[in-house]
């Protein structure tokens, strides 16, 4: 039996790290996948916070770097739940590079990522419902929610 719901602020988390020479190729830029995974990490504590439970990685929508990270960026990223179902959970991630040196800021990308949460025999278990307290939230889980069904959609035409 699941919980009552939570709150967005509940499970919430901003996330900083400097890009090192080790998180770039050659010429100063990040990689796209360190990047990638930093966004997964951000998301998975997000929705272990949400369900606290093991949370599994199901879907990436698509992410689209508008904006080159470098080394020496202090990069940040936001992220919360944007929806949540019986058994899964969207996060949105945004992503912002900082030049420490300038205070310039940009920002690189958003991701929405879907996570299933798995109880201890690694079978789907269902997760506390998302309140929305304003109307900004209840936007965002309004549009988490139709992205979900065009995911559902797509998967079940095998796209």
């Amino acid at each position: 039996m699941t919980e009552p719901g939570k709150r967005v602020c509940e499970s919430q988390v901003t996330i900083g790290q400097v890009m090192l020479p080790t998180d770039a190729n050659a010429y100063g830029n990040v990689h796209g996948g360190v990047v990638m995974k930093l966004v997964d990490d951000a998301g998975a504590i997000v929705a272990t916070r949400h369900s606290r439970s093991i949370v599994v990685t199901v879907a990436v929508d698509s992410i689209t770097f508008l904006s080159p990270i470098y080394v020496g960026n202090l990069v940040t990223l936001t992220a919360a739940l944007s929806y949540v179902g019986r058994t899964s959970m969207e996060v949105e991630v945004s992503v912002e590079a900082e030049d420490p040196l300038t205070g310039d800021k940009t920002h690189t990308n958003t991701a929405y990522v879907v996570y299933v949460a798995l109880d201890q025999d690694g079978r789907p278990t269902e997760v506390p419902p998302l309140i929305a307290e304003s109307e900004e939230e209840r936007e965002r889980m309004a549009k988490g929610r139709r992205r979900q069904e065009a995911r559902l959609s797509r998967q079940r035409e095998g796209i």
